[in-house]
């Protein structure tokens, strides 16, 4: 397996092919926008739609790098800014939805396309390599899919054990 294989399967686990854990679009299956608004009495977490939010944010920053057209974001523009959620209907939650599945499967058809130089490809003005960055967005994506399971879990609405057969 080379680089651009390996990538492409912590890709697709991360999104939709159950490997270690579930991948982001069973966590967010069968969500209602209450569910993904919801968040536990009396504290600060981000909510799950909030969540998606910051992530379509960071994937978006990232195919726009591939693409070449990045643009510079406000610098008083803040990780928090990101999981800003503005309009919370049921059209809204599923227009968020098919974003998130957008922007992943379009930095999934660039990776699919790379030979394997062009992993350790370094965008201008930056040290990471594309490879390192697409490798940090699937921790990233791991990182959040285990919050958003468990604010499910909080809610009751994500089973208290699966099965893994």
């Amino acid at each position: 397996m080379n680089k651009v294989e390996l990538l492409l399967h912590g890709w697709d686990s991360c999104y939709e092919k159950e490997d270690w854990y579930p991948p982001l679009t069973d966590a967010l299956k069968e969500l209602t926008p209450e569910q993904a608004n919801w968040r536990p009495e009396g504290e600060h977490v981000n909510s799950i739609w909030e969540n998606v939010h910051h992530l379509i944010f960071y994937k978006e920053r990232l195919l726009k790098r591939m693409t070449g057209e990045e643009s510079d974001y406000p610098e008083e523009l803040t990780n928090d800014d990101t999981f800003a959620v503005l309009s919370m209907s049921t059209k809204d939650w599923q227009e968020t939805l098919d974003r998130l599945q957008s922007v992943h499967q379009g930095i999934r058809d660039r990776i699919a396309s790379w030979q394997e130089e062009e992993f350790e490809y370094i965008f201008p003005n930056r040290s990471l390599s594309v490879g390192r960055w697409v490798n940090s967005l699937i921790m990233h994506d791991a990182y959040h899919t285990g919050q958003i399971m468990f604010i499910r879990k909080l809610q009751g609405s994500w089973p208290s054990r699966r099965s893994f057969d």
